[in-house]
């Protein structure tokens, strides 16, 4: 997977088969600046196809510790969720998942071979978005990797 140099996609090429199909995109939620960036991006990308966001975070729990969420955590992120999801003018489902890792997490909310869209800072090295990207680009996603500067 190339993680350098510019993105071109074709909108027809993410049109679905049917006139009332909606396409369906799943953006993680990373951090709120590359989010909502992101979200912006996906909405401009997809300007005048019938779309709709899955918006996924998750909470990563340490292996130590019980497999749950403190409600003020899950209230915190929910909130966030929602605060961005506001700002979209696309139709967006917020998605909250709780998992031992992040990678793990995101492998189990994603649907198979998901369109996945993730923001990235540029860095001369890799980051951990881009490493995650390709985790999931070798599971078979369609990955949209989005330097946001």
């Amino acid at each position: 997977m190339e993680t350098r140099g510019d993105l071109q996609i074709d909108p027809g090429s993410l049109a679905p088969a049917g006139e009332t199909q909606a396409i369906e995109l799943s953006v993680l939620y990373t951090e709120p600046a590359l989010t909502d960036a992101l979200l912006r991006h996906a909405a401009a990308l997809t300007a005048g196809l019938h779309a709709r966001i899955h918006l996924v975070a998750v909470h990563t729990v340490p292996y130590p510790s019980d497999f749950e969420c403190p409600a003020s955590t899950h209230a915190h992120l929910v909130e966030r969720l929602i605060e961005l999801s506001s700002n979209c003018p696309l139709p967006v489902t917020p998605v909250v998942v709780l998992a031992r890792s992040r990678v793990e997490g995101f492998a189990f909310a994603l649907e198979r071979e998901s369109t996945v869209l993730v923001a990235s800072r540029k860095h001369l090295w890799r980051t951990s978005e881009e490493r995650l990207a390709r985790i999931l680009a070798r599971e078979g996603h369609k990955v949209v990797l989005v330097h946001v500067a």
